[in-house]
């Protein structure tokens, strides 16, 4: 939990509670709502370079971050290339993890350090407390929590659609090449004499 006893550990909780609430994070949460839920995070340090979260992994689902200072890339595994995509770059008023502190599934991305992080950790044990002390409050956070990922979910197919539009035109253009080389080897063929190959 942070530490509201010291006047640097008030400015950081103050901090946190107004990250909270920013476009990157959950907006639609009060200002009174943000400190409550603040209260019930732990602050962390991450070296640059560290996985805070590694895709596939569940072990480690039971936390949501809020991204207080620094940068985190966020990474999915490309299968078909054995690689991995940069998907974003989120810097302070991001969360990261809200969808494992939600289900405990699998990450469904890495986030990895790219500058030194300073981070409220919110984990499902807190949460649960959260929800036991301040019902309302929880309340709030988890349809906050939901329209945000709900967002991401309409942003996801949206793309989803851009990119079948694309893959359709492309296909339409491959097929009207391969008609016209189809009609091109049948041209030649007929001026050769020798009939056209299958195809």
């Amino acid at each position: 939990m942070f530490s509201g006893k010291s006047r640097a550990g008030e400015n950081v909780q103050l901090k946190a509670a107004a990250l909270l609430i920013t476009e990157g994070a959950l907006v639609e949460l009060s200002a009174a709502d943000a400190r409550e839920v603040v209260s019930y995070m732990r602050p962390e340090r991450i070296k640059a370079g560290e996985v805070v979260i590694r895709e596939g992994e569940s072990t480690r689902s039971d936390f949501m971050a809020l991204v207080l200072d620094g940068e985190v890339t966020v990474e999915n595994s490309v299968a078909a290339a054995h690689d991995s995509m940069v998907v974003s770059i989120l810097g302070p008023g991001s969360l990261i993890g809200e969808m494992g502190i939600i289900d405990g599934g699998p990450r469904s991305a890495t986030c990895t350090a790219s500058t030194d992080l300073a981070l409220a950790v919110l984990t499902r044990e807190a949460l649960a407390r959260l929800m036991d002390t301040h019902p309302s409050v929880a309340a709030r956070l988890l349809l906050a929590m939901s329209k945000r990922i709900a967002d991401h979910l309409r942003e996801t197919n949206r793309k989803l659609m851009t990119f079948a539009q694309v893959s359709k035109a492309l296909q339409q253009e491959l097929d009207a090449a391969h008609g016209v080389n189809k009609r091109l080897l049948d041209q030649l063929a007929a001026q050769a004499g020798k009939p056209t190959p299958a195809g």
